[in-house]
């Protein structure tokens, strides 16, 4: 081989020795840019964009099409990769000849490894939202410079796709981010991150919109109610010994709801007509005091309102009670303000709420004496607990289902992983329940 030979050799050498390290920044820099992308928060980069970050409004545009971003990145690696690996492998071969092909995959699997993907994504997902910022813009270029050839991909991917019967949805992503933030409030209580209260709180706020009215309301046997041909100081009194401000009033039957009374308001409306009415004639003034006259309209929904809508209507209409009514007009419960907001906070009570402590109680072998109206939510948001409410929403009501009956005092029953007790049972009620959790191969 003469001089003239040798230089040309070492200067090719030294070219492709040199293109192959620019290829492979370029393969860690694809490799960084997609774990950054995709592991960037959007609710962080739209907080940062919120504050005038440039960089972080243009990831937020980048990552909108998942689908685009990732063929675009994913086409430019595997480009440099393969190209990267193709003048290695020339480059192995002039130097060591045919048996060099082994030589170059091990090398060049090591620095791909190492360099391109390990590093620059460990980099990435520690410091997503940061490197998504800055890489924003040479993507966006290579997003553009590349969308042809990715659309054509994209094309072919959906027509591979829908022969072997699988539909692709473009709105997935939307309609996953719920389902994101149930995870990770979920994830982090188990973490130890969140605590079991706030966990409770958030996912009882996102779950307003899936829930209906249905659900929570006291249904119509537990309803208080007054009777509009009762005189009106038996009104009264009934309406001040409750401990409810407001009552619905019915004439005739309880279905004919005619309106609801407010305690402070009958209180109030009474008294000024004995006032006007004078010492000597204020019985009198009570006797002919008309209830119906300070009687508020009553309101209706149907139970097949989800608790987010009403929770929104409560507000617009600045009132705090409504009366659920089923597909027929009839009177199935009522649900106020304070019990959509129960569902998020928890159990609200004040001086005048019945104690509801009794509806759930721990026993001293580790079960639980558990009142048969209590909503499974409640119960499994109390101990953490499983147990399924798309058949029931109540303890007694799952286990009607389940037994496909209505189940005597000291019957048992197991499922779901518990041991279900009647342990008192009035009329076709199950009053209340003893639960425990079956342990693995344990005796039911």
């Amino acid at each position: 081989m003469n001089p003239a030979e040798t230089g040309a050799l070492d200067t090719a050498f030294w070219i492709t020795a040199g293109a192959i390290l620019l290829l492979l920044v370029f393969s860690a820099f694809f490799s960084g840019s997609e774990t950054a992308l995709t592991a960037a928060s959007r609710g962080k980069l739209r907080a940062k964009s919120d504050k005038g970050d440039k960089k972080a409004e243009r990831a937020l545009k980048i990552t909108e099409d998942t689908e685009r971003l990732i063929g675009s990145v994913l086409l430019g690696n595997n480009f440099v990769n393969i190209l990267a690996s193709a003048l290695a492998t020339s480059l192995f071969t002039r130097l060591l000849g045919d048996g060099a092909i082994a030589m170059a995959t091990l090398v060049m699997t090591l620095l791909v490894l190492i360099f391109a993907e390990v590093l620059p994504k460990t980099y990435a997902i520690t410091r997503p939202e940061e490197a998504a910022g800055w890489v924003s813009a040479p993507i966006r270029v290579i997003i553009i410079v590349l969308s042809p050839i990715v659309g054509i991909v994209r094309l072919l991917t959906r027509v591979i796709l829908r022969a072997f019967g699988v539909q692709t949805d473009p709105d997935a992503q939307l309609l996953g981010v719920r389902e994101e933030i149930v995870g990770a409030i979920t994830l982090g209580h188990h973490e130890g991150a969140v605590e079991k209260e706030d966990r409770d709180r958030l996912l009882g706020a996102l779950d307003l919109g899936d829930r209906t009215v249905e659900e929570i309301m006291l249904h119509r046997s537990q309803i208080e109610m007054i009777d509009a041909s009762l005189g009106p100081r038996e009104v009264l009194e009934q309406a001040l010994a409750s401990p409810h401000t407001r009552l619905p009033i019915y004439e005739g039957e309880q279905e004919n709801i005619v309106g609801v009374i407010h305690a402070k308001d009958l209180s109030r409306a009474m008294y000024a007509a004995g006032e006007a009415a004078g010492d000597g004639n204020r019985r009198e003034a009570y006797d002919n005091f008309d209830v119906l006259e300070v009687a508020m309209e009553p309101y209706f929904i149907p139970e097949t309102t989800t608790l987010d809508d009403q929770m929104r209507e409560f507000l617009k209409r600045q009132t705090h009670f409504a009366l659920v009514v089923d597909e027929y007009g009839s009177l199935q419960g009522l649900i106020t303000l304070e019990d959509i907001l129960e569902e998020i906070v928890g159990e609200i009570t004040d001086e005048f709420d019945t104690s509801d402590a009794g509806d759930l109680r721990a026993l001293a072998d580790g079960s639980y004496s558990v009142d048969g109206g209590m909503t499974i939510r409640d119960v499994n948001r109390a101990n953490d607990w499983s147990l399924p409410d798309d058949e029931a929403n109540t303890i007694a009501g799952l286990v009607i289902h389940e037994a496909q009956m209505i189940p005597n005092e000291g019957q048992v029953f197991s499922f779901h992983g518990f041991r279900f007790e009647v342990t008192k049972r009035i009329d076709n009620r199950i009053a209340r329940l003893r639960i425990r959790k079956l342990t693995t191969g344990a005796r039911p």
